[in-house]
């Protein structure tokens, strides 16, 4: 049964430093009916990413910042539970770039059906979807690792770096993960193959680092900046690349983020850094689509998943990415399918 009313999340306040609760607010709305060519969806599956906390900000970038007082707005999985589109019927599951909602009406060719005899639907969220593109494209037309090279990744146990990780072994190269806890850390070595992998909040990390890098870097494929890529960096080889994909480290630092000068290691090694977002590639998405799932298929790829129940828990998910809590992907599972069997 549809409910007459829903819940959505809007951003009330705009953070300094690490969000917190009250910078979000539930918003109770009716349920109103959809227009030609739409679709009412029911809210399955959220996806929260650490890129979220940039668009909380009122600055220029690459995508627009979230508007006070409305709908934070991701990745969301989602069931048609009413149809007025020849594009979609009732059952069908979709997933888009969608509002933060239990319910909500989205034009039907705004949002891709999703086959769920292919892979757990979770999947188009995370390994088969934005965050396993962002790895592929990131590591492979930046990166370029050949045969032989040792690939750093730094947020080696979230949901891009554990990607990153996996694509380098897949095309030869030895690859290094940094991470957070000794769990992650057991995890990136027994489960997903990494040559090595090192904690970064360990003491000795720096010496450890080192050790677990005889031969130098190649390629770092970079999701947190801070102090643990200035210690990546020092380490770097003659035409090394660096991938610029995120810096969750200083996200939550209202003053900015102040480091080493690094340019002398970039001219003295003729080292390369970029960075990208994955817009960059929007023309290329089937072919990384269709790697990632033959290489998940055939068993080459591995996956992790962390899903909060509750939509109430959201804030507290997006919380935990900056807490380091999650391992793979982070999701909130927001209710089961009505008519979907899958």
């Amino acid at each position: 049964m549809i409910p007459k009313t829903y819940k959505e999340i809007h951003l009330a306040n705009r953070p300094e430093g690490t969000p917190a609760n009250e910078d979000f607010a539930f918003v109770e709305k009716e349920i109103a009916s959809p227009g030609e060519g739409e679709v009412l969806l029911k809210t399955l599956y959220l996806s929260v990413d650490p890129y979220m906390r940039g668009r909380m900000r009122d600055v220029k970038s690459y995508v627009a910042p979230f508007e006070l007082n409305k709908a934070i707005s991701g990745g969301v999985l989602a069931e048609v539970v009413e149809s007025n589109s020849e594009l979609l019927q009732k059952g069908d599951i979709v997933n888009g770039t969608l509002k933060w909602a239990e319910y909500t009406i989205a034009k039907a060719d705004k949002v891709q059906k999703v086959d769920p005899t292919i892979a757990p639907i979770t999947t188009r969220l995370g390994i088969l979807g934005l965050t396993g593109l962002t790895a592929y494209f990131g590591l492979l037309d930046i990166g370029k690792p050949q045969p032989g090279e040792t690939v750093v990744v730094s947020g080696a146990a979230g949901a891009v770096g554990s990607v990153v990780g996996q694509i380098a072994k897949l095309k030869g190269a030895r690859a290094v993960g940094i991470a957070g806890s000794q769990e992650k850390i057991d995890y990136l070595i027994n489960e997903l193959g990494f040559d090595a992998a090192v904690n970064y909040k360990s003491d000795s990390f720096k010496e450890d680092l080192k050790n677990a890098l005889p031969d130098g870097v190649d390629v770092y494929f970079d999701n947190v900046g801070g102090e643990v890529s200035d210690e990546v960096i020092f380490q770097l080889n003659n035409s090394a690349r660096v991938v610029l994909c995120g810096t969750i480290s200083s996200y939550n630092k209202p003053g900015g983020d102040i480091g080493p000068r690094i340019q002398w290691k970039f001219i003295t090694t003729s080292s390369m850094m970029k960075g990208f977002t994955l817009g960059d590639y929007a023309s290329d998405f089937k072919t990384g689509a269709a790697d990632l799932g033959k290489w998940l298929q055939e068993g080459k790829l591995k996956y992790e998943e962390t899903i909060v129940e509750g939509f109430e828990n959201t804030p507290k998910a997006f919380f935990g990415l900056f807490e380091g809590s999650n391992l793979g992907k982070q999701l909130v599972k927001v209710a089961d399918p009505e008519f979907a069997k899958l």
